[in-house]
């Protein structure tokens, strides 16, 4: 199977849409995936880090729900669809990206005070900073670790300065990973 041309056709469709920050979706993806490969990160995590906001694109919800005080739980979503093609390993950092940004702000006083805007608007309607129940629970997930490392770049993808590679340099990669 090549899921490559449905990949193309969500960020066709999509990418160019803004989502509360400077960058378009498509603009943020590339440059996350970008800065994955920089550190030369499995893989998969790249892949992760390249469609990990793809709930957004395939939500009903408006580009701007945030500031109308609605969480799009677009990891959920981007989890759900992409469960259907790839293993957990790609999904579960891409599920847990936001609880990354209630964990870091939680155990990291200079982060909250580094994330843009729209992320410090966007943490609030996801329940703010993790409780210590709640880190305890986070730091059990199977790749927790991930996650964080995902949430980094995440921060970092949102230079309206910055065009990477586009992601035609990525349809190896999408169609490699997918599940047997």
């Amino acid at each position: 199977m090549a899921l490559y041309p449905v990949i193309a056709d969500l960020f066709d469709r999509h990418g160019d849409e803004m989502y509360g920050e400077d960058v378009t979706q498509r603009q943020h993806a590339l440059q996350c995936a970008h800065w994955a490969r920089q550190e030369e990160a499995p893989d998969r995590l790249v892949l992760a880090a390249l469609l990990h906001d793809i709930g957004h694109m395939v939500s009903d919800l408006p580009e701007d729900a945030a500031h109308h005080g609605n969480d799009d739980l677009h990891e959920d979503l981007g989890d759900v669809w992409l469960r259907q093609y790839y293993d957990a390993d790609i999904t579960d950092p891409i599920r847990l990206h936001v609880a990354a940004k209630r964990y870091l702000t939680a155990v990291d006083e200079e982060y909250l005070e580094k994330l843009s805007a729209a992320s410090q608007l966007s943490l609030k309607l996801q329940g703010g900073p993790m409780s210590p129940e709640e880190i305890e629970e986070f730091r059990k997930e199977p790749h927790f670790e991930w996650a964080v490392r995902l949430r980094r770049w995440d921060d970092r993808g949102k230079d309206t300065d910055f065009t990477p590679p586009g992601l035609e340099s990525y349809e190896d990669l999408i169609n490699r990973e997918i599940r047997a």
